[in-house]
């Protein structure tokens, strides 16, 4: 069992020893660096909640490596914004512009946190309202003073 154990823990360390960094996915290094700017500017369309940058799906990988193509060609990172909203809507930019057809995207925040604070408010007021009001008689009167004046003779 201990030759088994030593056998596998040497496998692990050897195949740790031969990693190595990944090499850049361009050889100019200020192309991939204008890559990761703008690929940090675009949503991946797969995770939806992290950047092309971040994300290791198969799409991001391949949006990645069209848009270094496409700087490659001599592209603008404007047009290549372009062409990726004409392709993909303005739900691939992290920041979509103010316009109609995102109001929902910029507003729907609010009414959805005012909303919810109206049903709160309303839910909270029926409840109030739902509960009776109920008299205690003077015997449970007298004992509860009878509690309050041994808990304040106890502090003293």
């Amino acid at each position: 069992m201990k030759r088994v154990l030593v056998a596998v823990l040497l496998a692990l360390f050897s195949c740790i020893c031969i990693a190595d960094e990944a090499p850049p996915a361009a050889d100019d290094p200020a192309l991939e660096q204008r890559v990761m700017n703008l690929a940090e500017e675009l949503r991946c369309l797969v995770c939806q909640n992290q950047s092309l940058a971040d994300s290791h799906a198969d799409l991001a990988i391949d949006l990645r490596n069209e848009i270094r193509e496409m700087m490659k060609a001599g592209k603008s990172d404007d047009e290549i914004r372009e062409f990726m909203v004409a392709r993909y809507g303005d739900f691939v930019l992290y920041n979509p512009p103010m316009k109609a057809t995102t109001l929902i995207l910029w507003a729907g925040p609010f009414f959805l946190l005012l909303g919810g604070g109206i049903a709160l408010a309303i839910y909270l007021r029926r409840r109030a309202e739902s509960i009776p009001e109920q008299d205690i008689s003077e015997e449970e009167h007298e004992r509860a003073r009878a509690l309050l004046d041994d808990q304040t003779r106890e502090r003293r």
